[in-house]
């Protein structure tokens, strides 16, 4: 974790040094929960769109502090607009979304 809290340091190098390992535990929960919910398939849509904003953000922070090819060597762009594109969609087949929307009816 040590690794990556001086990664995140790096990449958020315009924020207070005092958030650096704040920003780290933050992004590394969200991205678990983030992952876990969309694997489920629960809440599909609010969930795309959130990790195409946490995918956004950190391709923005990644350009600012590391250049532009940074962001292509880790595929940021393409994550993020695939989350944007999955939130775009009507139904989410394999989902628990789809589950629980017929058990409602």
């Amino acid at each position: 974790m040590d690794a990556f809290i001086a990664y995140t340091g790096q990449i958020t190098s315009f924020l207070p040094t005092v958030m650096t390992k704040l920003n780290a535990y933050f992004a590394t929960a969200t991205e678990i929960i983030l992952g876990i919910l969309i694997i489920l398939g629960f809440k599909t849509r609010i969930v795309a769109i959130s990790c195409g904003i946490l995918l956004l953000i950190f391709a923005l922070s990644m350009t600012v502090t590391l250049g532009i090819k940074s962001t292509f060597d880790y595929s940021v762009w393409i994550g993020s607009g695939a989350s944007f594109l999955l939130a775009t969609q009507r139904k989410f087949f394999f989902s628990l979304d789809e589950v629980l929307k017929k058990r409602n009816k």
